[in-house]
């Protein structure tokens, strides 16, 4: 079985609430191949499996608004059942709960995508440090940049009294 799913399009699907990298049951189904309903109800069947931090429901307020966010979301507008998320730990434990061999193989693209964007988030935060280091070291050269255009326009302002002439005068 060729890669079923891109690295690029599950990361797409990986979203922040609360915090954390989170993936909605509805994303996973799809991606394992069953229904939102067979997922949560394996997930049900194995509860102990699924503490807090790998698995939580949204609220309605983060459910309107991640159906916000994400166009292909928009079905979840008005559904009653509020989504399950799962973090990366609970993706992980997913894969002893749902034991087919596509199941198997997309949950190792899935956590490829999280490694990948863990990958990028590090190299982000690298960038932003350089950067806020560079804004600190050139922080007063506005300051500086600003004194000598006040510095000019002090020299273009014509003289109002006329100067006198320097030299011998008869």
């Amino acid at each position: 079985m060729p890669n079923l799913v891109s690295v690029e399009v599950i990361a797409t699907r990986i979203l922040f609430v609360r915090g954390k990298k989170v993936m909605l049951d509805r994303d996973l189904a799809r991606l394992y191949g069953v229904s939102t309903k067979v997922l949560n109800q394996a997930v049900k069947r194995n509860m102990g499996r699924f503490p807090e931090d790998f698995m939580f429901q949204l609220t309605e307020e983060e459910k309107n608004k991640v159906v916000t966010i994400c166009d292909h979301l928009k079905v979840l507008k008005f559904s009653p059942q509020l989504p399950y998320t799962f973090t990366e730990q609970g993706v992980a434990m997913l894969s002893s709960v749902l034991r087919s061999e596509r199941a198997i193989k997309v949950n190792i693209q899935i956590m490829r995508a999280f490694v990948k964007l863990k990958e990028l988030l590090l190299t982000h935060k690298d960038l932003a440090i350089k950067l806020e280091a560079l804004e600190k070291k050139y922080a007063d050269h506005d300051e500086k940049i600003q004194k000598i255009f006040e510095a000019i326009r002090q020299l273009m302002i014509p003289a109002k009294e006329p100067k006198r002439r320097i030299g011998f005068h008869t």
